[in-house]
């Protein structure tokens, strides 16, 4: 694919420039062509990006400019992503999402406990990409809910239930919740933004639900079924009126 002149010589937007108000994301991949097909891709859908091939150019990036997300690939030569994390989290707070090949709960647990906040399996389909983006930075630009925090193993819990994020699974105690492969991915999105509202189409377009909009109804339907005490009134996955829908953590 031709990424042409155009992409490989854009510049970081001037103050005052339109593309300055637009939420500046930083891709870190060695791979020169993924690097040029998520700049075009997500300059496309609303942001403005800079890119880097390895861990000391990213830093080099950061020293003069204010990232609003960093997009970072795990597998590099030299400094891996989890170590570069490692690192930044010493003094940054930038918000990271990690790009991994590797599909292991233990690689991805490993990511998160670095202080990721989030991770995307290779290959990813792009609109994925894109909900996970919005969802991270939907949950910095929200004031913090006491309790809306993951635990340092990846977790999220709500009432008697937690879900950990390394391996897609809903524990009710010390037993687990069966859920469909439909079911835990959409409960995934909402645990990696709890007290964010999505609306049905943020769950259609990011691949947390595969049809359409109605399809989504159903779904939560089917989950509050299965995690809330009384899913006429849910304590939990509560509807936004005019919105959308919102995960609610309480003990």
């Amino acid at each position: 694919m031709a990424t042409g002149h155009a992409l490989s010589d854009r510049r970081d937007a001037e103050p005052g420039d339109a593309a300055a108000d637009l939420p500046h994301i930083l891709v870190v991949d060695d791979d020169g062509r993924l690097r040029e097909l998520l700049r075009r891709f997500l300059s496309d859908n609303g942001f403005r990006v800079s890119v880097a091939g390895d861990a000391a150019e990213a830093r080099a990036r950061m020293a003069g400019v204010s990232y609003d997300l960093m997009v970072l690939d795990v597998m590099m030569p030299g400094e891996s992503g989890v170590e570069l994390t490692r690192d930044l989290r010493r003094r940054e707070r930038i918000p990271i999402l990690m790009l991994t090949a590797m599909g292991e709960a233990e690689d991805r647990i490993t990511g998160l406990e670095s202080g990721v906040d989030d991770y995307l399996a290779k290959p990813f389909e792009p609109r994925e990409l894109l909900l996970r983006i919005r969802t991270i930075l939907r949950r910095v630009g929200e004031p913090a809910m006491p309790q809306a925090a993951a635990t340092a193993a990846g977790e999220v819990r709500f009432g008697a239930f937690r879900f950990d994020l390394g391996q897609n699974i809903l524990w009710r105690g010390s037993a687990p919740v069966r859920l469909t492969e439909a079911e835990a991915t959409l409960l995934r999105a909402f645990a990696m933004a709890p007290g964010v509202t999505f609306t049905r189409e943020d769950l259609v377009d990011g691949s947390a639900v595969n049809g359409g909009t109605r399809t989504v109804d159903v779904q939560i339907t089917r989950l509050r079924r299965k995690i809330e005490p009384d899913p006429k009134f849910p304590r939990f996955l509560q509807t936004v009126r005019g919105k959308g829908y919102v995960l609610r953590l309480e003990s």
